[in-house]
């Protein structure tokens, strides 16, 4: 696995470098060399934020923690992309069957999964809609008005289709689809 390091509000020191690279190292086994990866480290009003994303072809996987130790960060954000490949295991085999990005027999062939994991997650609702031409600030306004998390409209500036977001530093995100 690459890793790229980025820091935030803080200075990357040698030591916390090489303690990530330590701890993130363990995923190796699952993941093959050619994966990368990027690790941000922020500091907050004394909060400590370890965010991993790590880029499979087709796929994102992606972990964030905040602790008030960023060490201690590092280790519960690495537990919890160990534990959400472990969680999509199946999955994540059936569509990389014919790759090589990530190394399944290294996972415990006697962990049986759940009733609730085999069977996936079900669609239980569809909504169709008309997307309305209008601007990135109208398109919060009306995520807000609805009390949802995430809102897809079409930009009237661009004319193209775009989501907003709410992100949990109380920011909005905004994704453009390329084609």
């Amino acid at each position: 696995m690459r890793i790229n390091f980025v820091a935030r509000n803080m200075t990357l020191s040698d030591a916390l470098k090489d303690q990530a690279e330590k701890k993130f190292s363990k995923l190796d086994r699952y993941f093959a060399e050619e994966v990368e990866a990027k690790v941000t480290f922020a500091a907050k009003k004394g909060r400590h934020t370890t965010e991993v994303t790590v880029f499979l072809p087709g796929t994102i996987i992606r972990a964030e923690e905040t602790t008030d130790d960023m060490y201690a960060s590092i280790d519960l954000a690495v537990d919890a992309l160990e534990r959400q490949v472990r969680k999509y295991k199946t999955r994540l085999k059936k569509r990389y069957q014919n790759s090589n990005s990530i190394r399944f027999e290294n996972f415990e062939q006697d962990l049986p999964e759940s009733e609730e994991e085999a069977q996936g997650h079900n669609l239980v609702k569809r909504k169709s809609f008309v997307l309305s031409p209008m601007s990135e600030e109208e398109a919060i306004l009306q995520m807000e008005l609805l009390n949802h998390n995430f809102f897809v409209f079409k930009d009237s500036a661009t004319d193209e289709v775009a989501i907003v977001y709410k992100r949990r530093d109380r920011n909005f995100g905004r994704i453009d689809i390329e084609n």
